[in-house]
């Protein structure tokens, strides 16, 4: 039996993320009042008491699922992957878990990637939209006749494309995608154009950090967004772990591949649902065991 653990991204988070982590787990409070120190800010305040427009804030989101996540993951007893794969910011998230990359320094890169990507959104205007019931050849095609930059940046599942670019191309694809018998299409309350060449501006800090920070071989396979295939070497890791900022993130490709390579159970570490969810729709007839774990009970 072969486990697969999986990490949320931007989107899962919530008022009272973490709070039993720090509340009933003396490492959980120990990892959570560290990541204070090195933020240079109160984060578990914003966690634990904050709105959800406090927390919507890209400089605060990042962290705090990351956090969450990895906080979760540290604290288990019996957490013995066989396979990792984050959903583009869990993936920072599945590499510290599989200890790639130390909790401190991962949480930096964190840290640099959400305020570099917040400038990005300020500076450069663009937004998301989801397009649902369309093959993803489509979609690419779609993408590739617009006015302007959009691409298709996160295969969710098999008919669950976002896309990601300028405002008047994304919206020249929601309108072509619905015209091709697309289910929906729907603009999303993002900041900006993740994972599009649009981000290409915060690439320079960012590769700068990623390229400072000490990357070990992971304790397993991590499943990049990049390539979906599994990825040890610590070299190709730095290299996808930057790429990822401006590239798809292929989530549907991931799973199908850790289906391919024996994964039968699969375990959501971090906030939300969000993950299981997509999991069931991409694994079809495959029998597998689906687990979601919010906090330690």
């Amino acid at each position: 039996m072969k486990k697969a653990y999986v990490f949320p991204g931007q989107g899962s988070q919530f008022p009272g993320m973490a709070k039993p982590l720090y509340e009933q787990n003396a490492k959980g409070r120990e990892l959570l009042e560290r990541a204070n120190e090195i933020l240079d800010f109160r984060i578990t305040d914003i966690m634990f008491e904050g709105t959800p427009e406090d927390l919507k804030a890209t400089r605060v989101t990042q962290p705090a699922i990351f956090l969450h996540s990895v906080v979760l993951a540290k604290c288990l007893p019996d957490f013995a992957p066989d396979m990792v794969a984050g959903h583009s910011l869990g993936e920072f998230s599945a590499l510290a878990a599989a200890d790639a990359i130390g909790f401190e320094d991962a949480l930096q890169l964190v840290h640099i990637r959400a305020t570099e990507m917040q400038k990005c959104c300020e500076q450069v205007p663009g937004t998301m939209a989801a397009i649902i019931g369309l093959p993803d050849t489509k979609v690419e095609e779609i993408c590739a006749s617009c006015n302007g930059i959009v691409i298709p940046a996160n295969y969710n599942c098999d008919g669950q494309i976002v896309i990601s670019g300028e405002k008047t191309a994304v919206e020249e694809a929601c309108e072509k995608a619905k015209a091709a018998g697309a289910k929906r299409a729907l603009p999303l309350p993002v900041g900006g154009a993740f994972h599009s060449p649009l981000m290409e501006p915060a690439r320079i800090e960012l590769g700068k950090a990623i390229e400072a920070t000490k990357i070990v071989r992971p304790a397993c396979p991590v499943y990049q967004n990049v390539s979906a295939q599994p990825v040890t070497d610590p070299a190709v890791i730095k290299k996808n772990l930057l790429a990822q900022l401006t590239s798809p993130v292929r989530w549907t490709q991931s799973v199908k591949n850790m289906l391919a390579d024996g994964a039968d159970s699969f375990m959501e570490i971090g906030p939300g649902t969000v993950l299981q969810g997509l999991v069931k729709r991409i694994s079809g007839e495959a029998e597998i065991q689906i687990e979601g774990l919010s906090s330690l009970d």
